[in-house]
């Protein structure tokens, strides 16, 4: 038993050593050859043979040779299953648990008995945001925790401000949105409003680069103005 523990580290190593060998003379030549390039967080096999992929910055990915020779910037294909592999690296890369957001920094609306859990970044000045907003009062037995995200100019962070200041935020948020009536006037100075730095600070660390940008239970993460249907699919899947 101790011989076949043994002989089965050695197989082990004598395959992941060549792999160690092979990333280290990757990260050298890149390095010395783009010395612009950010540093590498982790250097892979990718799914195609020959081929390595590169990452940097938390979430970009770069293909390469095993020499380091080349460098690639797009997309790779699986034909056969017609899916966007970098797509889909990038988005499990990206993925934000639903346990760990800041939920002190958003506002919350709950309509029936919220047990299903959404978590939003929206803009105030996002036309897509309102469309969504509208459509998303037709789903019910759900909670939405709202993560003002300011991106568009400063007019959004104005308006954020406001919102969050508000007496009744989920209120004032829903009256511009949903409505289409004014916020209130902002009532001065006294209100802290560093959630709202820390959100767009958070939206930046995960590349959340649109609003609006939806954040499931499961982790699921779906940009864009999906409607009410597509929302209750992707609840029914975070279950």
């Amino acid at each position: 038993m101790n011989f076949l523990k043994s002989l089965a580290t050695v197989v082990v190593l004598a395959v992941t050593l060549p792999a160690l060998a092979q990333e280290a003379v990757i990260r050298k030549n890149l390095g010395e050859r783009i010395p612009q390039l950010q540093k590498i967080d982790e250097v892979s096999k990718s799914p195609m043979p020959g081929l390595w992929e590169i990452r940097i910055n938390g979430t970009d990915i770069f293909y390469t040779d095993a020499e380091g020779n080349y460098l690639i910037q797009g997309s790779l294909i699986d034909t056969r299953a017609r899916r966007n592999l970098t797509e889909e690296r990038v988005e499990k890369l990206s993925a934000i648990a639903f346990d760990e957001l800041p939920l002190k920094d958003a506002f919350t609306i709950v309509r029936g008995n919220g047990k299903r859990k959404l978590a939003v970044f929206e803009d105030p000045n996002c036309g897509y945001c309102k469309r969504f907003e509208r459509d998303l009062q037709k789903v019910d037995n759900i909670t939405v925790h709202m993560f003002l995200y300011p991106i568009l100019g400063p007019d959004s962070v104005d308006k954020s401000k406001r919102i969050w200041c508000a007496k009744e935020p989920a209120k004032a948020w829903l009256d511009l949105m949903v409505r289409d009536r004014s916020l209130p006037v902002a009532d001065g100075p006294g209100c802290d409003t560093a959630a709202i730095t820390r959100n767009v600070e958070l939206g930046r660390k995960h590349k959340i680069s649109g609003t609006p940008t939806l954040i499931f239970a499961d982790g699921q993460r779906v940009p864009g103005a999906i409607n009410a249907l597509q929302v209750e699919k992707f609840l029914a899947d975070a279950k």
